[in-house]
């Protein structure tokens, strides 16, 4: 048993959890009709693309791990850092197309990106928290860092398996509940880029749920 738990620590982190929620985002954004998109259509390809390469190196292992595993952090956090920039510039489109567009126009299109943004940002947060929290999934089976957030289970090990670590969809749910409740809930915030973070997320997610959001619903005849 004890060999087994071993063995498991040292294997990586599955990558068909973030992998699955990328490809499941991108058809979202490709079924929902007439959202506002700053970026070409192609843009998001790309980059789900240069995301999606390092992390099959990491789960079929081709050439050095441990470049991958760089790769797949650094790619991760551009992405990420891209995407709050891209993120201003839709809620600013939008707020124009509430504004300035035709009243027949307004309710499909703000409701559609409304919903784009808040599920892209949900799993932009998610992919952002996973890669950060302890230095990223490979730092943190070795436990030498200190974690960015406190989840119950290393709170009261006595109810956790052993050398239970948090993956990937423990981050979703974090982010999650970050953008749905404004907060991070059971998920306790350490460090101050922790607080940040969740604090951006949260107003993210109002902005658009309770601006733009709430306007399209009153646009509706």
């Amino acid at each position: 048993m004890r060999m087994a738990n071993a063995a498991a620590l040292t294997r990586p982190e599955p990558r068909w959890g973030p992998a699955l929620a990328i490809v499941a985002v991108l058809v979202l954004l490709a079924v929902l009709p007439r959202h506002v998109q700053i970026m070409p259509v192609w843009v998001s390809y790309v980059v789900a693309l240069a995301v999606l390469v390092p992390m099959a190196a990491v789960t079929f292992p081709v050439g050095d791990i441990h470049f991958w595993l760089r790769a797949e952090r650094a790619v991760i956090l551009v992405f990420a850092g891209a995407y709050v920039v891209n993120t201003a510039l839709e809620l600013a489109d939008m707020i124009g197309v509430l504004s300035l567009g035709p009243p027949e126009t307004r309710a499909v299109t703000l409701l559609s990106s409304s919903l784009a943004i808040w599920v892209t940002n949900v799993l932009a947060f998610a992919m952002l928290y996973w890669q950060i929290d302890s230095g990223g999934p490979a730092a943190r089976k070795s436990g030498d860092n200190l974690p960015d957030w406190l989840f119950p289970q290393a709170a009261m090990p006595d109810v956790a398996s052993p050398g239970w670590r948090p993956f990937f969809f423990d981050y979703l749910s974090l982010a999650y509940n970050t953008a749905t409740a404004f907060s991070p809930t059971d998920v306790l915030p350490l460090s101050r880029r922790a607080k940040m973070l969740t604090m951006l997320e949260s107003a993210i997610s109002l902005l658009t749920l309770a601006i733009v959001a709430a306007r399209a619903v009153n646009a509706v005849p």
